[in-house]
């Protein structure tokens, strides 16, 4: 057996630091390293497969097998025992290889003379970087100190990898951030930016991963660790913590960074060689392994937690702090793993667009962006591991992609792509101030929706009737505590004041689900789309909402006011939150404030109990704004946070359609005005056909205003219902294809 003890580790690592440290290509310096592993291990076979691509390994270098086979033999992720290493992040040690599920024999590498088979993943913080194999004649399973010693050396490797050191002449491999990457994401937020790449949080790079000194390198991780625990300490000691749950959650953050087992287990890791910053990284990637896949939510949350605290732990070890001396460029696209709208907002209108490897459609940061009008994509995997700061990086927010270090003929067509996109732009332009109203005469009314008071100076340029949607969690999410009465009442006035008599509806607050106060205990729910959210919450806790109707009264100052609840499931929910309102509107009379001079409260339609709700509702009701993004999850029971089936379901769907149809007959049998507020009502097509089955107001993002416009003005909507009613008379499942056609004929017509 060969002698795997701490210094035995330690003395293959002092090696394998020779063999870096000497001047030599690449390729040599692979060879070299696995003829060291496989002198050091005692086996007879000592392997490196990296990857060529994402979804394929190729064996770079060898000592055993067959020469000849580096460069060739490559493997599918999955594929062979070395392939699902691979895939699965874990070992696989056997000592009977042929005999495992999975086995496949490479005929060109000679490898059927060797039973055991020993695979160690090669990975940084869940980046897959490549498989560490070796390999013996002896049927054995390899000792846990073995499996230990390969997996520091796999750690080695990992950093060296990152930093290619493997890239040279002689290797086939090419270097790492030097070649055109395409990133396929998720659209959060549509439109086209192009710039340079700027990090929320600048990667920390490991130059040192075997230590020197191994108590010296025990003396700084100590010492570190002592000046991190200090500093959650004054966070949990800071002013406004309170007792809530913020404190509770930093109090587990605090628990993890006193944890004796955290610094024993990196300790040991310094004692088997590698360097203070190899061992946090190592905990940091064991820790992701173990809890990235677990099934209680508790446990993947704290992965969070774990990852923050080994970042802050590494930039004290390394000095490497955010103010890495980067200058952001001028044409600045936000890199980041995912990002809180307080943070989001800090950066402003400054970004071009913003990458995201996490977040959702419905998050923190897609709000904002959507606020902002700046691209988003979302669920980028991979894109921080190959972005740099100041890299060239296009953003198409139209299809969820992203180009990094573009090449020249992708810069051409993205680049004539967004000229099209201004040049129409100007036409739209020219639309602002005529009304939407079709060749046969309807109008159409077009709002905006909005969030910061950013978004006001919109209104005037994007020809917008009005606002129809204000959403007021902007200011509770971006803030640590909840804000106070006054500021959301001058907020209110301002925009009030920015709209220049144009009506503004202000949605009360709508948390819960994926919009969660940071000063709020978040509720474990199997569902949270479907849980306790907006009203819900709004009626059980009265007291935030009680001050902000307070706020709103207050700002009207005289002024109308539209009030509007979202989330309303049943009539007495919309008759509980205006006998609040009403409550509230007595009290500020008492207390001798204006009052506003109309005021108008209306119910947000998102789910379909409220298309089917009593005759009462739709009266008592002022107006009604059909919220689209919930009402097609639920009537779908599509979650549209889920990618394998948010897009299965058309919005041009003929049973959609008709649940549409049904509310604007309800609404018209009561007079009640209507609209339809979400992302189809931006959409063209969309718009055009909700406006053929009745819908006479509409409100979206500004920029999409003058599209929708453009189109309604230039059709007969007559025609396009009777497009849409033939398909559902044909059983089509949807209109798309009839409306197409129609629209075409007659835009066509016009032209001849």
């Amino acid at each position: 057996m060969p002698n795997t003890s701490d210094s035995a580790s330690r003395k293959l690592l002092q090696r394998l630091r020779q063999a870096l440290a000497e001047d030599s290509a690449g390729q040599a310096r692979l060879d070299s390293i696995t003829t060291i592993i496989a002198q050091q291990m005692e086996t007879e076979v000592c392997s490196i497969y990296l990857f060529r691509d994402p979804e394929t390994l190729e064996l770079c270098a060898t000592e055993g097998l067959n020469k000849e086979a580096v460069h060739k033999t490559r493997l599918r992720l999955g594929e062979g025992l070395v392939g699902r290493v691979a895939r699965l992040g874990r070992n696989i040690n056997a000592a009977d290889a042929p005999s495992v599920r999975g086995f496949r024999y490479m005929p060109e590498t000679g490898e059927e003379a060797y039973s055991s088979f020993l695979g160690i993943p090669i990975q940084r913080l869940g980046d897959r970087l490549g498989v560490l194999v070796v390999q013996s004649r002896e049927a054995r399973s390899y000792s846990d100190d073995e499996v230990y010693a390969l997996e520091v050396v796999a750690m080695v490797l990992a950093e060296m990898t990152e930093l290619g050191a493997f890239v040279g002449e002689g290797s086939a491999l090419s270097a790492r951030h030097q070649h055109a990457v395409l990133v396929r994401g998720t659209v959060g937020q549509e439109g086209s930016a192009e710039g340079h790449v700027w990090l929320h949080e600048p990667r920390v790079v490991v130059t040192n991963p075997i230590a020197e000194d191994i108590d010296a390198e025990i003396v700084r991780l100590t010492e570190a660790v002592e000046t991190l625990r200090v500093s959650v300490d004054d966070l949990l000691d800071g002013e406004g913590m309170g007792d809530g749950d913020q404190r509770e959650v930093l109090e587990t953050y605090r628990m993890f960074a006193h944890s004796r087992g955290w610094l024993r287990r990196m300790c040991e890791d310094i004692k088997r060689g590698l360097s203070a910053e190899a061992a946090v990284e190592k905990e940091q990637s064991i820790a992701r392994q173990r809890l990235e896949n677990a099934p209680d939510a508790y446990m993947r949350e704290r992965l969070t937690d774990l990852d923050d605290l080994s970042r802050r732990l590494l930039r004290i070890l390394t000095g490497q702090g955010q103010e890495t001396g980067a200058t952001m460029p001028e044409d600045p696209i936000l890199i980041a793993r995912d990002i809180g709208p307080g943070e989001l907002l800090e950066y402003g209108r400054k970004l071009k667009g913003v990458v995201l490897e996490n977040g959702s459609v419905g998050s923190h940061a897609a709000i904002v962006a959507r606020a902002l009008a700046i691209p988003l994509v979302i669920h980028a995997r991979g894109v921080l591991t190959e972005a740099l700061n100041g890299d060239p990086i296009l953003v198409d927010g139209e299809h969820g992609v992203v180009h990094l270090r573009p090449e020249d003929t992708v810069w051409a067509a993205f680049r004539d792509k967004m000229a099209m996109q201004a040049e129409a732009q100007k036409r739209y332009a020219n639309l602002r101030d005529l009304p939407a109203e079709t060749t046969c005469g309807t109008v159409i009314g077009l709002s905006m929706n909005a969030g910061l008071m950013a978004d006001l100076p919109s209104l005037a340029g994007s020809g917008a009737d009005g606002v129809g949607l204000f959403r007021t969690e902007l200011q509770f999410l971006a803030n640590a505590n909840v804000p106070r009465r006054g500021d959301l009442a001058g907020l209110y006035a301002r925009v009030m004041q920015a709209a220049q008599g144009k009506p503004v509806v202000f949605r009360t607050l709508d948390i819960g689900s994926d919009k969660v106060l940071p000063y709020m205990r978040r509720p474990e729910e199997p569902n949270p789309a479907l849980g306790w959210r907006a009203i819900r919450v709004a009626l059980d806790r009265p007291g935030v909402m009680r001050m902000q109707l307070q706020a709103l009264i207050r700002a009207a100052a005289g002024r109308p006011l539209h009030i509007m609840f979202p989330f309303i499931a049943q009539l007495d929910e919309f008759r509980n939150a205006r006998a609040l309102l009403d409550a509230e509107i007595e009290r500020e009379d008492k207390l001798g404030h204006a009052l506003p001079a109309e005021l108008r409260v209306g119910a947000m339609l998102e789910t379909p109990s409220m298309a089917f709700a009593p005759r009462k509702f739709f009266e008592l009701a002022d107006f009604i704004s059909i919220g689209g993004n919930d009402l097609k999850q639920f009537f779908f029971a599509a979650d549209r946070e889920n990618e394998l089936v948010r897009r299965r379901y058309d919005t041009l769907n003929t049973s959609f359609l008709t649940l549409i149809e049904m509310i604007v007959n309800r609404c018209s049998d009561t007079g009640t005005p209507l609209s339809f507020c979400g992302e189809d009502a931006g959409r063209p097509i969309e718009a055009l056909c909700l406006s053929a089955m009745g819908l006479r107001a509409l409100s979206m993002r500004p920029a999409s205003i003058g599209p929708v416009k453009h189109l309604i003005r230039r059709v007969d909507l007559s025609e396009i219902r009777q497009a849409i009613l033939d398909a559902r008379d044909r059983g089509d499942q949807s209109v798309r294809g009839a409306v197409n056609a129609c629209l075409a004929d007659m835009l066509n017509n016009r032209r001849a």
